[in-house]
């Protein structure tokens, strides 16, 4: 007898040859991943002691699918007898071998009923809870609530209702799932518009955050009442590989990034000749600077950008990262278009920040206590034996030779350039070093401590992540980053007094460009108000008026102050050499740690070695200011 086709196979044998191959799966190690009929899909991640449910009422754009699917192990269908099978196979396997397991139920009320037209304030909104009569689930049913409870309120507060399953009459699963502990969770659509049915996307994406997050922090509750798993927190329950969707979206974003050097397209490629223009005019007319033509297609990129497809991250966290960089690469790309006119100062505002006043105010105290000491200087300007751009690329070659030996990978390209201002930059793998270099050598060590220990060694250690976005740089990284260059400088005992003014005079500078001030007139100050030299003066005005007005250097100092806070706060230096990190990001990583989705850093700073490292380093745990810094 032939056998029967598939399509012409019960049901049933149908699900029970789908709940073998799963367990098979599971048993190998191997993560599940299956569409399901009716627009249903199973996920799990690796072994794990629950699964979140959610039962498909054939409304679209329903949050509870996307709390679900954020899940490391979820099932979601339409069909209640398909997901009963489902649930007590897996559920049998997974019990026995954690000694556990819960199902986490979720979906949405039918109608926001606490929403009235005439209310002067927004109402609470509606969330039921049941759970199963073990003293484990009730438990977690009540680290549920008071995570929801918790959560700083921007929109409308949960109004809770707390059930035994039994009374629940959406606990459906519950009541077909006799002795396996389940939480029930329901909420209100509060995300659509009572008229309309249309979305409020923020409203949205913080509920499905919150309830997903709460709903995780239940699942730990029972896991820790059971005792069956030690966990350092509820986000070691979540995703430890990325989604397809995720990989895409990553490739997408870095193809934008590469089309186009942000920093370089804004830096003048005449800066020697526009000095020698400057100082012609004694100094009263502005020189007038000359770019290099626009690489990118700035409309064209626009629209590839807003056509990367976030829906299916199943990641809050992850698609929260991306969707900030995807503002951020919105901000520069108009930034390039509106390059030498007066839109560029206000786009660069809204990208990097303006200058806070508590800012502003340490910046001009760092100034008015290292003044006439010594004699003014500018800058890294100190007296002694120079350097060269020669001597500066072979000091390079020999550090990248140091960070080679930890890791083979570690390849960055070093260019000698005419048409950049004196100095060093990094643009990607690349160690830019401009052929009119000519500083102190003894601030050589500290410099490439900046460029390479910190900016090339978090582009290759992000690069080992797995995702790209960890090496371009998650959004606002910059500032963080800069300030961890310049403590790196300071930890390399190369921090002096005129690299310290210097970077205060940055922020100055910037919040009167900021506030109007024109070339000339912020030249002045430097020169008058605050004892540098004319060539000094004009290099830093530079670098602030690039583009039309760039208010990106008042981040070295606000991110030294963000270095300094963090390690007076006991935290850890590790996390930031992972990728090119913000400061607001510090917990995202280590959850994403924990979680298993980073690797710990291939690479570790060189001058986290130098002998008097450590203790520069307990000095700032301590409690440092930056003129503290300066020769210690």
């Amino acid at each position: 007898m032939s056998k029967a086709r598939v399509s012409d196979r019960p049901a049933k044998a149908l699900d029970m040859a789908l709940v073998e191959d799963v367990l098979a799966d599971i048993d190998a190690g191997k993560p599940v991943r299956r569409d399901l009929e009716g627009g249903g899909r199973l996920h799990i991640d690796r072994a794990l002691p629950f699964l979140c449910v959610h039962l498909i009422d054939g409304r679209e754009d329903d949050a509870a699918r996307d709390v679900a699917s954020s899940n490391a192990s979820y099932l979601i269908t339409p069909d209640l007898d398909a997901a009963v099978l489902v649930i007590e196979a897996i559920g049998s396997a997974m019990a026995k071998r954690f000694g556990a397991f819960v199902l986490l139920d979720v979906g949405e009320l039918e109608r926001d009923r606490l929403l009235s037209d005439d209310a002067p304030f927004l109402p609470p909104f509606e969330i039921t809870l049941s759970a199963t009569d073990q003293r484990a689930i009730r438990t977690a049913l009540d680290s549920f609530a008071s995570a929801v409870e918790s959560v700083e309120v921007k929109f409308r507060s949960p109004r809770l209702d707390k059930r035994r399953s039994a009374d629940d009459p959406h606990a459906r699963l519950a009541a077909r799932l006799i002795g396996l502990p389940c939480l029930t969770v329901r909420f209100a659509p509060i995300y659509r518009q009572p008229d309309s049915d249309e979305i409020y996307p923020d409203l949205r994406a913080r509920l499905i955050a919150n309830i997903f997050d709460a709903g995780l922090q239940a699942i730990a509750a029972f896991v820790k009442a059971t005792g069956i798993l030690s966990l350092p927190t509820h986000r070691a329950l979540g995703r430890q590989a990325f989604v397809d969707s995720v990989s895409r979206a990553d490739r997408s974003i870095d193809d934008i990034v590469a089309t186009f050097d942000f920093l370089l397209a804004v830096t003048p490629i005449n800066a020697d000749a526009a000095w020698r223009e400057f100082e012609a005019s004694r100094f009263q007319h502005a020189p007038r600077f000359l770019y290099r033509p626009l690489a990118v297609q700035v409309d064209v990129e626009k629209s590839k950008l807003f056509s990367i497809d976030f829906d299916r991250f199943e990641d809050p966290v992850l698609f929260n990262l991306y969707r900030e960089k995807q503002q951020e690469l919105d901000l520069q790309l108009s930034m390039l278009s509106a390059r030498e006119t007066t839109r560029f100062v206000e786009l660069g505002r809204a990208l990097y920040g303006r200058v806070e006043p508590a800012l502003f105010d340490a910046a001009k105290d760092i100034l008015a206590k290292t003044a006439n000491a010594g004699g003014n200087q500018v800058g890294d300007g100190e007296h002694g034996e120079s350097a060269d751009c020669f001597f500066v690329e072979r000091q390079a070659r020999s550090m990248i030779e140091i960070y080679r030996r930890q890791h083979s990978g570690f390849e960055p390209i070093i260019e000698l350039r005419d048409d950049l201002p004196a100095g060093l930059m990094v643009s990607g793998s690349r160690l830019l070093i401009s052929r009119s270099t000519n500083m102190a050598r003894h601030r050589v060590e500290a410099l490439l401590s900046h460029e390479i220990g910190v900016h090339l060694l978090t582009y290759f250690n992000g690069s080992a992540q797995g995702l790209r976005l960890f090496r371009s740089g998650l959004a606002g990284y910059e500032g963080v980053q800069e300030g961890l260059a310049v403590f790196a400088e300071y930890l390399a005992g190369g921090m002096t007094r005129g690299r310290v003014r210097l970077i205060a005079a940055r922020v100055v500078a910037c919040a009167a460009m900021l506030e109007g001030a024109s070339f000339q007139e912020t030249f002045l100050v430097l020169v008058r108000d605050y004892g540098f030299t004319e060539i000094g003066a004009f290099n830093l005005t530079l670098r602030l008026f690039r583009g039309g007005g760039l208010a990106k250097d008042a981040i070295y100092l606000r991110g030294l102050f963000e270095v300094l806070d963090h390690l007076g706060k006991g935290g850890a230096l590790d996390p930031f050499w992972m990728g090119k990190i913000s400061a607001s990001h510090f917990g995202v990583m280590q959850e994403l740690n924990l979680r298993g989705l980073l690797r710990a850093p291939e690479i570790t700073p060189a001058f986290l070695f130098d002998p008097q490292a450590e203790r520069r380093l307990e000095k700032a745990r301590s409690g440092l200011s930056p003129v503290e810094m300066i020769a210690t």
